[in-house]
């Protein structure tokens, strides 16, 4: 049986500032390296062994794999198909704004302009699937955001329409799964 982790990237001033980063790129704070650092180095204290990080390709995912390559000597590589969910006209606005929480509950939306949660699934899904097929033989580190973290837990666990909604994980926080 294989496994596989999920991580988020470390803080943005986004997250600080409880605004939603979707496909906005944003830069991590100087908090956000160093939880990546500190996470880095838990990898190696607790013997994690991975055969390759994939990550997103905007940047706060990217520095947060770059950081724990660097002190672990796992290699990494951009996976663009682990970028955030697009929110259209909902990026930058607050995370727990009234009209966003309801737009969340509609999986076929675009949020005018972006991308559809059963498209999100679709492509992180796939992504999935083609893991699970190597997972025998080696095992990643998955770098992304939230909103993947969403859809990577439902492929693993069943989930209500409000958990989904409701789930979430912490920055630089790591999260194991077996295939």
């Amino acid at each position: 049986m294989g496994y596989l982790y999920f991580v988020r990237h470390g803080q943005t001033i986004w997250n600080v500032e409880n605004k939603i980063c979707g496909a906005t790129d944003i830069a991590l704070t100087e908090e956000g390296h160093q939880q990546a650092i500190e996470l880095g180095e838990k990898i190696m204290r607790q013997g994690i062994k991975a055969g390759e990080i994939l990550y997103s390709p905007l940047m706060r995912a990217a520095d947060t794999a770059r950081h724990i390559s660097e002190i672990t000597g796992i290699p990494a590589r951009v996976e663009p198909r682990l970028i955030e969910q697009n929110f259209g006209k909902y990026e930058s606005t607050p995370r727990d704004g009234r009209e966003f929480q309801e737009a969340k509950r509609q999986f076929i939306s675009g949020y005018e302009g972006g991308e559809s949660m059963f498209r999100l699934a679709q492509r992180i899904y796939n992504l999935l699937d083609e893991i699970r097929e190597e997972s025998d033989r080696r095992t990643y580190i998955l770098v992304a955001h939230n909103g993947i973290a969403r859809v990577v837990n439902s492929y693993f666990y069943e989930m209500t329409n409000e958990e989904y909604a409701a789930f979430g994980v912490k920055n630089c926080e790591i999260r194991t799964y077996n295939f």
